[in-house]
C-alpha cells in the first residue's frame, strides 16, 4: 500500500538535511500565507491553526501576514481536494489530523494523500474512557464486566461514524472481547452531553470535550489511553487531576496508547527549501510559552515530528488502521 510518494519522501529528506546541518532556508514567503483548517470555525483543527497563526504574528516569526480559512466539508477532505489544485504553491498550508491519510481508505475522496507533502505533527490529542456519574462503574474493570454481560445493550457514544471515537471503540472491543453498540453523534461535544445525561454508558472523548462535565461531577474518567500518566496536575474534580487518571493498559484494556496527531501539510510539487522554511517556523512555534499553554489547556501532549520520523509514523499508523478497517469491512470499494 502506498502512503507517500517517493517525491514527497525525497523532499522531506532534503529538508531534514538542511535543518540538521544548521543551514538556514534560502527561501521565505513573498506574499500572505494561508492556513487552511480542515474543519469548521471553532473546531479543534480550526483552533490548532489559529493558535499557530497567533504565535507567528505575536513574535513576528514570518515576514508576511498569515490568514486562516476553513474548508471542513467531507470530514476535512475538502481541504485536501483543494490541495490537489494548488500543486507547487508554497504559500498555503493545510492543518489536519491523521484523518488526512485515513479518510481515503474508508470513503471516496477527490485526492490522493501521496500527492501531498507532510510537514509535521505538532501535538497529540489524548483519549479517555469515560462513564456517567449516574452509572455504578467506578473503574474500567467494572465497566468492562458490565459491557460483557449486557453485550449490544451496552452503548458507547462518539463523534461520527468511522471516525476516531469509532476506531477506538473497535480497538477496545478487540482488546477486551466485549461487543457493544456504537452510537455516532455530530461531534464530541454532543457525545459529552449524551453521556452526562446518562443516555449512553460510555464514551472515549478527549479531555477537553468532557472537562466541564467532569468538573460539574456529571461524568467520571476511568482510564486514559496513554503509555504514561497525563502531565497536567490541575485539580478538576475535587482533589483529582488529569495526572491521577489510571492508564487503560493497567486497567484491563491492553492498548498501550491511542491518540490523534495534529498534522500540517503542503501541496505536492513544493521545493525542499520551502519545506525547510515551514518546518523551522513550526518548530519555533512549539518553543513559545503560548504553545505550551495551549497544550495544557486542551490536555494535549507535545508531539513534534518531521522528516523520516514522520514518514515512518504515517506508514505505521496507516498500516495498523488499514488492518482494522479491513476487519470491520470499512474499506472503500473501488
Amino acid at each position: 500500500m502506498k502512503y507517500l510518494s517517493k517525491k514527497s519522501a525525497l523532499v522531506f529528506a532534503m529538508a531534514a538535511g538542511c535543518l540538521v546541518s544548521g543551514v538556514s532556508a534560502a527561501w521565505e514567503p513573498t506574499k500572505s500565507v494561508e492556513f487552511i483548517a480542515s474543519a469548521g470555525a471553532g473546531g479543534g483543527t480550526d483552533q490548532f491553526a489559529r493558535i499557530v497563526q497567533s504565535i507567528i504574528q505575536k513574535y513576528k516569526l514570518n515576514s508576511t501576514p498569515v490568514i486562516v480559512s476553513n474548508k471542513g466539508g467531507g470530514a476535512g477532505t475538502e481541504a485536501f481536494v483543494y490541495g490537489e489544485g494548488i500543486h507547487g504553491d508554497p504559500h498555503k498550508l493545510i492543518f489536519s489530523t491523521n484523518l488526512a491519510w485515513l479518510m481515503p481508505m474508508i470513503t471516496k475522496v477527490g485526492y490522493k494523500i501521496e500527492d501531498m507533502t507532510p510537514l509535521a505533527t505538532m501535538a497529540a490529542d489524548e483519549f479517555v474512557l469515560w462513564t456517567s456519574t449516574s452509572a455504578p462503574y467506578k473503574t474500567a474493570e467494572e465497566l468492562l464486566a458490565a459491557a460483557k454481560e449486557k453485550k449490544a445493550a451496552f452503548k458507547f457514544g462518539g463523534a461520527q461514524s468511522k471516525d476516531t471515537d469509532h476506531i477506538l471503540t473497535r480497538k477496545i472491543e478487540d482488546a477486551t472481547g466485549i461487543n457493544v453498540t456504537y452510537i455516532p453523534f455530530k461531534s464530541g461535544g454532543e457525545a459529552a452531553v449524551q453521556l452526562a445525561g446518562g443516555h449512553v454508558d460510555a464514551n472515549t472523548n478527549n479531555p477537553g470535550e468532557n472537562a466541564s462535565y467532569w468538573k460539574a461531577d456529571k461524568v467520571r474518567p476511568l482510564c486514559v489511553f496513554a503509555s504514561k500518566p497525563l502531565a497536567n496536575t490541575d485539580k478538576i474534580n475535587k482533589d483529582t487531576s488529569w495526572a491521577d487518571i489510571p492508564l487503560c493498559k493497567d486497567s484491563g484494556i491492553s492498548i498501550d496508547s491511542f491518540n490523534m496527531p495534529r498534522t500540517v501539510w503542503m501541496a505536492g510539487g513544493v521545493k525542499p527549501e520551502e519545506v525547510a522554511y515551514y518546518v523551522e517556523l513550526l518548530k519555533k512555534v512549539t518553543e513559545k510559552p503560548e504553545w505550551k499553554a495551549w497544550l495544557a489547556r486542551g490536555v494535549q501532549s507535545e508531539f513534534f515530528q518531521t522528516g523520516d520520523a514522520l514518514n515512518a509514523y504515517i506508514k505505521k499508523d496507516a498500516t495498523e488502521h488499514h488492518t482494522l478497517f479491513a476487519k470491520n469491512e470499512w474499506l472503500v470499494k473501488n
